[in-house]
């Protein structure tokens, strides 16, 4: 296992990648199901705002800043986790392999997200996206994770 230093310090730059490809995602099919690119980052913020947060369909300091902000931090927190865990496997530089544990942790982040994490802490995001997108946007995430790892370990 990676030390904690270590795991946080690419756990950062995978928080970085799996945060805006999950982001751009959302956006993707916020505006094809629910019209509006910012409503499903908008319903994150349903942590502070409640309900008023998902009904919030324009961009938004309000909604929009805390919603990408809380998702920003939760992208990280998984990436460190996924770097501290399997970060011996990560070292051997194999994508395909970096891939298949990339989307594995998403897989762990979904379950954890929607089966054991209570309704007022869950994402949010599944009030406007149904569930084949909410695969993709957690599949873009998987990427996103495995392509923070690959950049921490280039060269």
């Amino acid at each position: 296992m990676e030390p904690w230093k270590t795991a946080f310090q690419r756990g950062l730059v995978g928080g970085i990648t799996s945060s805006l490809l999950s982001t751009a995602v959302l956006a993707a099919f916020g505006k094809r199901e629910a019209g509006s690119a910012y409503a499903p980052t908008n319903a994150v913020s349903h942590w502070l705002w409640g309900d008023r947060a998902a009904d919030h369909h324009e961009l938004s300091a309000r909604y929009t800043l805390p919603g990408y902000l809380i998702h920003h931090g939760s992208a990280t927190f998984w990436s460190v986790i996924f770097e501290r865990l399997c970060g011996e496997v990560l070292d051997r530089k194999n994508p395909a392999l970096t891939l298949g544990v990339g989307t594995a942790a998403s897989a762990v982040a979904c379950f954890v997200d929607y089966q054991l994490t209570p309704d007022r802490l869950k994402p949010g995001y599944e009030k406007h996206l149904s569930p084949p997108a909410l695969a993709v946007v957690y599949g873009a995430f998987g990427v996103g994770l495995a392509l923070g790892a690959m950049l921490c370990r280039r060269g």
